[in-house]
């Protein structure tokens, strides 16, 4: 089970990612869209919006710098460790709390706006749950990692290793196996949720306006009134004051 779990279904989510991106890129141009509801309702989503997506940013840097930079380099640069989990606990914990409370009013809106809860599709319901709990476990094996509740657990020993171990091909399983349940629960939901990002709203993220850098410039001409006032109306339509 474990190697099925840490050493099969990384790869199968990476699988599913690039797969479902690439079919939705060639076969679902025009469902490849955020599904905006902001006509419908604009007061909630100016507060969730921008905490989601900012917490959001924040999360995932720091989830590039825990799980893909070595103990032995901040080591190098003289981060004791001590400091460095200091300074993953206060900026994670900020970030996950904002992210989280995020989707809770984005949630919040889906259900209370009748017409956005209309535009609701049954994938947004599955994808607010394995982003939701994504980040709720996040915070919790978080908490329970700096209080001491997982028996001095050090993630950056554990899972970062596993993590950089599959860019190898060569997963260490094990290493996974005697992590906290926390930690555990929470690599399965960002697994999953990896793994439906092509089939949802989620695959806007890697959409980017960059035709926009190098589009021509749209020219508007002011027109007199007055020369629009002596001009003869053409054929088939009527001035109309």
């Amino acid at each position: 089970m474990d190697l099925l779990l840490w050493g099969v279904l990384p790869y199968l989510s990476v699988a599913l990612l690039i797969a479902g991106t690439v079919w939705r890129a060639r076969y679902d141009k025009f469902g490849w869209t955020t599904r905006s509801t902001q006509l419908h309702e604009s007061r909630l989503l100016r507060i969730g919006s921008p905490l989601f997506h900012f917490g959001m940013l924040f999360v995932v840097l720091g989830h590039v710098v825990g799980l893909l930079v070595p103990m032995s380099w901040t080591d190098a640069v003289g981060l004791s460790d001590h400091a460095y989990h200091l300074l993953a606990v206060s900026t994670g914990a900020v970030a996950g709390i904002a992210a989280a409370a995020g989707i809770g009013v984005l949630v919040y809106r889906r259900f209370k706006v009748p017409a956005v809860r209309r535009a609701t599709l049954r994938s947004d319901h599955l994808m607010y749950a394995f982003l939701l709990g994504a980040i709720v476990l996040g915070l919790t094996a978080t908490i329970l990692n700096s209080t001491g509740q997982t028996d001095g657990y050090n993630y950056r020993e554990g899972v970062s290793v596993w993590f950089r171990s599959l860019f190898t091909l060569s997963p260490d399983h094990h290493l996974m196996a005697g992590a906290p349940l926390a930690f555990k629960l929470h690599v399965l939901f960002g697994l999953t949720l990896f793994a439906l990002i092509p089939y949802s709203r989620l695959v806007h993220m890697f959409s980017a306006p960059l035709k926009y850098l190098f589009r021509p410039y749209v020219v508007y001409r002011r027109r007199d009134p007055e020369q629009l006032a002596n001009r003869a109306p053409k054929r088939g339509w009527e001035r109309v004051s």
